[in-house]
């Protein structure tokens, strides 16, 4: 039997795109510095428990890919365990941005003991669209864990995609 991947609404904001807070061609060593930093910390917690800001949640680690076809651009993330009640995908400022938080309580109690579970986590994921997303056709459905976003060419872009013949010498 076929299942029906649930369709999510993917909401779009008309903001103006976001300013450069500094001109093009200065230099900011620090800067490089920081983020490398941050990602060496990033990569050393993989696979540990991280406490939020509000200290209450862990941060989840999602696995995402990124294809591209002639016809359009997929971004596939495993959030297993959450409904789509659970999760947001958001399109502002070419932008496109992921995310979802998982609560889970599971509590027993038996004659011997008595057992209480909790699990929360959230993650956020955000993408640079490519200039020829068609930003109002963007959809998004979750299947059996797998969130997929698709994000179609514009008529334009898929016009001037064209095989290139190689010839041997």
């Amino acid at each position: 039997m076929a299942e029906t991947a649930t369709k999510l609404s993917v909401k779009t904001d008309k903001a103006e795109p976001a300013k450069k807070t500094s001109p093009a061609g200065v230099w900011h060593p620090f800067e490089s510095l920081h983020r490398e930093i941050d990602r060496l910390f990033e990569d050393f917690g993989k696979g540990w428990p991280r406490l939020s800001l509000d200290g209450k949640s862990d941060v989840l680690d999602i696995a995402t890919d990124v294809t591209e076809s002639d016809k359009d651009y997929r971004v596939t993330a495993e959030i297993p365990g959450m409904d789509e009640k659970d999760v947001e995908v958001t399109v502002a400022s070419g932008v496109l941005t992921m995310k979802g938080e998982k609560k889970e309580e599971y509590e027993e109690t038996k004659k011997e003991f008595y057992r209480s579970e909790r699990s929360y986590g959230a993650f956020q994921r955000s993408f640079r669209l490519p200039e020829d997303v068609d930003q109002g056709k963007i959809e998004a459905s979750l299947k059996k864990g797998v969130l997929t976003v698709v994000m179609p060419k514009t008529a334009e872009a898929q016009k001037k995609a064209r095989k290139v013949e190689i010839k041997s010498k």
